[in-house]
């Protein structure tokens, strides 16, 4: 095929979750200027509405708000999209929370609360959408579920987020798993592991201890949409047909860094 249509995705069907603001937020828009017809979900149906409306100013979004820390809001979130959609080309399993407390009193709803959102919910929904990815995958052009993880899965975090980074290794692994299963399907199933990028959830750290941050980034800088968006790209798009089974760092190359060097949690 031609290398200038090698990562082209314009005309197919993605579901973001998590999708009304941080790197969610930045995916939807990335698929949307680039011709894909996108679903976004999120807990806050406000966000999730006005998201949408301002993606819809360039392309096609449509606000599926569901909480997916509940199995039955994550079966719900399925049979929305069923009823709208024969095949899904892109499941982006994005949503997902943080719980920071001391070893001596971290709570069990804490933990509770981040794997159901952060794990479980991933594994519910790629299962409930699976007919949908079938209907998507060929052997030339699979469809393509990308899980997002956390650089906190791949080296321990130094503030106290048991369950925030167990979960998010849980996901590294669970990505690897699905995709053996799912490669006799026509399916790929990679995940990106984000450092720092200017999100919500980091911007009260980032508003104190910025230029520490910077600082402690190989590359010298936080993570801007651009660099999620490319790396979501590549996985959605033809030019990674050969590529499954895989955690991609986009972390400026903190994942080789010492956890002790660095001054902030992701």
């Amino acid at each position: 095929m031609p290398i200038s249509s090698l990562f082209d995705i314009s005309g197919k069907t993605a579901l973001v979750t998590g999708g009304s603001r941080g790197i969610g937020l930045m995916i939807a828009r990335g698929f949307v200027e680039a011709g894909v017809k996108v679903y976004i979900s999120s807990r806050n149906a406000k966000a999730c509405a006005e998201a949408a409306e301002e993606l819809n100013k360039i392309g096609s979004c449509i606000a599926l708000p569901h909480d997916l820390g509940t199995t039955a809001e994550v079966k719900k979130l399925a049979e929305d999209v069923k009823l709208r959609e024969k095949k899904l080309d892109f499941l982006i399993n994005n949503a997902g929370a943080a719980w920071a407390e001391p070893f001596e009193t971290y709570s069990e709803a804490g933990w509770d609360k981040l794997m159901n959102v952060n794990l479980k919910a991933v594994f519910l929904l790629s299962q409930a959408l699976l007919p949908l990815l079938r209907a998507a995958g060929t052997k030339a052009d699979p469809a393509r579920v990308v899980n997002i993880g956390s650089i906190d899965g791949i080296l321990a975090p130094s503030i106290e987020t048991y369950a925030y980074s167990a979960s998010k290794a849980a996901v590294h692994h669970l990505t690897r798993n699905m995709a053996k299963h799912l490669a006799k399907d026509h399916i790929n199933v990679n995940a990106i592991a984000p450092g720092p990028f200017e999100t919500k959830m980091l911007a009260p750290v980032l508003a104190v201890s910025r230029k520490a941050i910077e600082a402690s980034v190989p590359v010298g800088r936080i993570g801007q949409n651009d660099d999620m968006v490319g790396a979501a790209i590549f996985y959605c798009s033809r030019a990674s047909s050969y590529v499954t089974a895989t955690v991609l760092p986009v972390d400026g190359g903190l994942s080789g860094t010492p956890y002790s060097a660095l001054p902030f949690e992701l």
